[in-house]
């Protein structure tokens, strides 16, 4: 990936940079509730990724992520269902819009779908569904006879159950992501088998995420900015500002140097491009809450309400990562290009 040059100048609002201010996207309120009020307001409609403006949408998930990443987590989904939505031909009515949407497709063989002469139902346990109590609207996979296939489903209807005690965590306990359980539950399919795999934009979510994954980065970041601020800092805590720094300029330019390559190319793979970008934005989010810990202790984690729920929801949302698997999967592509472009 060639790394080019950063993002255009965002809007203030927007900014997600070191030491740019914080947005004020929850007001105060529950994330839950900042989320259906954003889909109400039309804020969750982002640049579709590959239109020419993917950079945008990369601020704005990342400015979520920097308010608050269960929002980020939301909002994400949201966005993502209706990009699926468009690049599949079933755009949904502006109405649909205005209502909460998310993506269940972690683990297609946890549900099946079967064709009983006049309509798909789906049956079985999905794990990891975010928005379990909150969407309206979901796209979930399912493993039909002919592959695997992607279905919208209304999360309030009939047979649709969230499982009370499928989400004891700490980390990313305002996204409600319960298990929900299928019990043959009419499905309306969107695109044919494998198509949501196979499509140009699969990837170009994938990197989406790693923009909310920075954005959390950044406000875990902004505990170590504040205390800097605040008072006189050590030698050594310094060093941790200075070295977190470095970390959040180069992901921020991998992440955008990514937005100019999709723009670039909107229909080709970018399967390694994802992988590249998720692979670095998670280890500088990791390196950023490390180092933060180390600079100031555990008077942050133990005495700020805010920072140590936001240490605790990034922790969660990085293991969206597959870790190793996925560098491996890189290293297999690496392999097979030839010329790695280095």
């Amino acid at each position: 990936m060639t790394v080019g040059r950063p993002d255009p100048s965002p809007a203030a609002d927007d900014e997600v940079g070191p030491g740019a201010r914080t947005p004020a996207v929850t007001d105060g309120r529950h994330p839950a509730a900042a989320f259906r009020s954003a889909v109400r307001d039309g804020r969750l409609d982002l640049p579709a990724p590959g239109g020419g403006r993917t950079a945008e949408r990369f601020r704005r998930l990342a400015a979520l992520g920097r308010a608050d990443l269960t929002l980020a987590r939301l909002g994400e989904g949201h966005a993502d269902a209706l990009a699926i939505l468009a690049e599949l031909g079933a755009s949904p009515d502006p109405a649909r819009r205005r209502e909460p949407w998310g993506v269940w497709a972690a683990v297609p063989a946890s549900l099946t779908a079967t064709w009983d002469g006049e309509r798909w139902r789906l049956t079985g346990d999905r794990p990891w569904c975010s928005g379990a109590g909150l969407l309206s609207r979901a796209l979930v996979t399912a493993t039909a006879a002919d592959g695997v296939r992607l279905f919208s489903v209304e999360v309030g209807g009939a047979g649709v159950t969230p499982l009370a005690g499928t989400w004891p965590a700490v980390g990313m306990a305002a996204s409600d992501s319960r298990t929900v359980r299928f019990d043959d539950v009419p499905g309306t399919p969107v695109g044919g088998p494998g198509s949501y795999t196979a499509r140009p934009g699969f990837w170009h979510g994938g990197t989406g995420v790693a923009a909310c994954w920075y954005g959390g980065a950044v406000g875990v970041a902004d505990t170590l900015h504040a205390a800097a601020r605040r008072r006189p800092l050590g030698p050594h805590a310094l060093a941790h500002l200075g070295a977190v720094d470095a970390a959040l300029a180069a992901a921020r330019a991998v992440l955008f140097a990514a937005a100019d390559e999709i723009d670039a190319d909107p229909t080709g793979d970018a399967d390694r491009l994802a992988h590249q970008v998720r692979a670095a934005v998670e280890a500088t989010a990791t390196t950023v809450a490390d180092r933060v810990g180390r600079a100031l202790g555990a008077g942050p984690l133990c005495q700020d309400a805010d920072h140590a729920r936001r240490v605790a929801d990034l922790t969660v949302y990085l293991r969206q990562s597959h870790a190793e698997a996925d560098l491996a999967h890189l290293g297999e592509l690496v392999t097979a290009s030839g010329d790695p472009g280095w």
